[in-house]
């Protein structure tokens, strides 16, 4: 009688611990971060894990969400693309993550794809890239082409940009920079621009040896006014802009506009001979505002607490600024919503508005699921950060298929559920 007593006994306490492990994960929510922290992409998705971790750390800080703590789940897909999708899987099926903040590159992002609409999951994810895509599980808070590609080329045709005739079309061999460029290719045609004055190269991620493609863009410059758009990703601008250098390649002789390109990733190389070379993005961190100052502060504060290396070296970035908005876009979603009910958060989220540290208080498209935000074309500094050159005067909205791609005046602005 005792030994079933001593039984029960037990599988009480049990069922009573198990119960109290339910209610402590009842009282946080999980959210994910998916981002290379190894490999060929870690120099620029370090930063945006870290950035998360700042925003998650201060809305906990801040009386959480729903009056819960978030509670991140930090996974490294290693800048293996299918090792991305089975990172995703797990976040949502093993780990029940509320929401996912990651992916860099559009072959990383395509592949988690299926696994969110498969699961309803929701990907908010935080980097320019070449539009042509909409999907209801997926927030785009980086820029679509209209925001960053487009204008940067116009700038650069203008007298005020140099006044450029002849394009190199320079990128890593993925899907970002294959189909900017196929919109480039097809927007500078219908400027009048011949296809003899195009030339286009790729190389692999992870390239290092950029002597040959430097002097051929060299060559090719001596037939006109040039400028090379450089959809280069990862740790390959290293050498690539090392390479500008030891060539004597200056801006003033042929500009580059890098769209993959910012603070963190010149934090590497020496950023003396690449004066005047340029980058367009929707934030910088030279920009000067309150919103921006408490945005720089919090980082380097957050750098010396997570005992980041160089932490007084640390910067800010584009996609690190994208990372902010979107998780505040959906804590105030979830909010509104009053739940994290993927579908209610989905029909939340468009038409949130906040104060961005790029100065101004952006907005959510209620219908296409990407942000409407400003355009900043700006130079190479000699100490690593830039100088605005060239601004639209607010917040432009996304146009996520490209007019230049034919059959795109076919495609509506909705995200709508599969």
């Amino acid at each position: 009688m005792k030994h079933r007593h001593l039984i029960k006994s037990l599988a009480i306490a049990a069922s009573l611990s198990v119960m109290g492990a339910n209610a402590y994960a009842a009282d946080t929510i999980k959210v994910g971060i998916l981002h290379s922290l190894s490999g060929t992409m870690a120099i620029s998705e370090t930063a945006l894990k870290e950035t998360a971790l700042m925003t998650i750390a201060d809305i906990n800080a801040n009386g959480g969400v729903l009056g819960k703590q978030l509670e991140a789940v930090v996974v490294d897909p290693a800048s293996n693309w299918p090792l991305f999708a089975e990172k995703a899987r797990q976040l949502l099926g093993q780990d029940k993550v509320s929401v996912v903040f990651g992916c860099w590159t559009s072959v990383s992002r395509k592949s988690v794809l299926p696994v969110f609409k498969e699961l309803n999951g929701l990907l908010f994810y935080p980097v320019q890239y070449e539009g042509e895509e909409l999907e209801y599980n997926v927030f785009y808070t980086g820029a679509a082409p209209n925001q960053q590609a487009i204008p940067a080329v116009e700038y650069l045709m203008s007298e005020d940009g140099g006044a450029a005739k002849r394009w190199v079309l320079l990128g890593t061999d993925y899907v970002y920079p294959r189909t900017t460029n196929k919109i480039l290719r097809a927007f500078l045609k219908s400027k009048g621009v011949a296809d003899k004055d195009i030339d286009e190269a790729y190389t692999p991620f992870g390239h290092s040896d950029y002597q040959t493609i430097v002097a051929n863009i060299k060559k090719f410059s001596q037939g006109g006014k040039t400028a090379v758009i450089s959809t280069i990703n990862g740790d390959s601008n290293v050498p690539f802009y090392k390479e500008l250098g030891n060539a004597g390649l200056k801006a003033t002789d042929v500009p580059v506009v890098a769209f993959s390109v910012g603070e963190e990733e010149l934090r590497g190389v020496d950023t003396k001979p690449l004066v005047g070379h340029l980058a367009s993005w929707n934030y910088f961190q030279s920009l000067k505002n309150k919103e921006n100052k408490a945005f720089i502060k919090m980082y380097k504060d957050w750098a010396k607490k997570a005992k980041l290396p160089n932490p007084s070296s640390v910067v800010t970035n584009d996609p690190m600024e994208a990372t902010y908005i979107g998780i505040h876009m959906w804590k105030q979603a979830v909010e509104q919503a009053g739940t994290t009910d993927v579908d209610k958060v989905i029909a939340a989220v468009g038409g949130q508005t906040f104060k961005a540290p790029n100065g101004f208080t952006i907005k959510m498209d209620e219908k296409n699921h990407h942000l409407h935000k400003p355009v900043f074309v700006a130079e190479v500094r000699a100490d690593g950060q830039f100088n605005v050159v060239w601004k639209t005067k607010g917040p432009v909205q996304a146009a996520p298929w490209s007019p230049h791609i034919a059959g795109n005046d076919k495609r509506d602005g909705f995200a709508t559920k599969p």
